[in-house]
C-alpha cells in the first residue's frame, strides 16, 4: 500500500508527463503519458466532449475530464469560479465565458508543467481575470470565503486524503456558495489487481471510492442539499483490462455487478 506522499508524486509525474502532449497524442495512445506496454492506461476513455460548450478551447483540453461539470455548476455573470485540478485551463474558459469579463475565475494545479500551460493559454486569449496557481486542494493558497462557484473534473479521484479537500473547498466557498464536480466513482468492489496498480491509480480509477460512501464525505464536510445531476458507466474496454487481469478474471468482472461511474455532483455551503 502506497502512502499519501507516494500516491501524490505519481499522479504529479503521470499528469506531468500528459501536459507535455496534445490531446491528438493522448488519444491515438494507449496510456497518455507513456509509451503502450504492460500497465497502459487510456486517459480519455472517460472523457466527454467540451466542443458544445460555449469558451471551449481546444488548446487547453487534453481529454482528461470524466464529465462536464461546468455545464452543470450554475454559474452567472459576475461569479468568482475556482477550479480544482485546472490542468490546461479547459473548464476555467467556459467557466470565463458564463462569468464575463466582471467575473473573476482561479485555477489551482499541483503539476507545475500544467500550471504553465493553462497560463501560456490564458495569455493567447488575452484574458485578464482568469488566474493560475500552483497548490494542492487539499491545502490551497486561496483566502477564505473566496468563491462563488468550485467546479472540478475528475481530480477528487486523485487525492488519497479526500476528506481534508472536501474540507478546503467549504472553506474557500463564501456563505450559500456551491460547488459542481464530475468523478469516479464505484459500484460494489473492483478486482485487487485494478487496485494495486499505479498506472491504474493515476488513471482515474483505483484512486475512486464508492458512491455512497463519497457523498457520505460530501455531507460530513457540512454541505447541503446535495444532487447526483448525472451519472454515467464507464466501460473499460478488454484489451486494458488484460494488461491486469486474466482472461476468466475478465469474464467475472464483467458478470460482477461492479461497476465504474462518472458521476456530477451538486453541493451548497450553508
Amino acid at each position: 500500500m502506497r502512502t499519501e506522499i507516494e500516491l501524490k508524486s505519481l499522479v504529479k509525474e503521470k499528469y506531468g508527463q500528459i501536459a507535455l502532449q496534445s490531446k491528438e497524442q493522448n488519444a491515438s495512445s494507449c496510456c497518455g503519458a507513456t509509451c503502450c506496454g504492460s500497465g497502459a492506461m487510456d486517459y480519455t476513455i472517460m472523457s466527454e466532449s467540451y466542443e458544445t460548450l460555449e469558451g471551449y478551447n481546444p488548446d487547453a483540453d487534453l481529454g482528461l475530464g470524466c464529465g462536464l461539470p461546468t455545464e452543470f455548476a450554475r454559474m452567472k455573470p459576475g461569479d468568482t469560479v475556482v477550479d480544482l485540478g485546472s490542468g490546461a485551463g479547459n473548464d476555467c474558459f467556459v467557466a470565463r465565458a458564463v462569468v464575463g469579463d466582471t467575473g473573476r475565475v482561479i485555477g489551482i494545479d499541483m503539476t507545475e508543467t500544467m500550471v504553465e500551460k493553462a497560463r501560456e493559454n490564458a495569455a493567447k486569449l488575452n484574458f485578464r481575470n482568469v488566474e493560475f496557481h500552483l497548490g494542492d486542494i487539499e491545502n490551497m493558497p486561496l483566502s477564505s470565503d473566496v468563491a462563488d462557484v468550485v467546479v472540478s473534473n475528475c481530480v477528487f479521484n486523485l487525492v488519497p486524503n479526500k476528506r481534508a479537500a472536501l474540507a478546503e473547498t467549504f472553506r474557500i466557498l463564501k456563505p450559500g456558495g456551491h460547488f459542481s464536480i464530475s468523478d469516479i466513482v464505484l459500484q460494489g468492489a473492483l478486482p485487487a489487481a485494478l487496485q494495486e496498480v499505479a498506472e491504474m491509480y493515476a488513471g482515474c480509477v483505483s484512486g475512486a471510492i464508492q458512491k455512497e460512501e463519497y457523498l457520505d464525505l460530501i455531507r460530513e464536510a457540512g454541505f447541503q442539499n446535495i444532487e447526483v445531476q448525472k451519472v454515467r458507466t464507464i466501460d473499460l474496454p478488454d484489451e486494458i483490462l488484460r494488461e491486469y487481469l486474466p482472461e476468466e478474471a475478465i469474464t467475472d468482472f464483467r458478470n460482477s455487478g461492479v461497476g465504474i461511474i462518472s458521476i456530477n455532483v451538486y453541493a451548497e455551503k450553508p
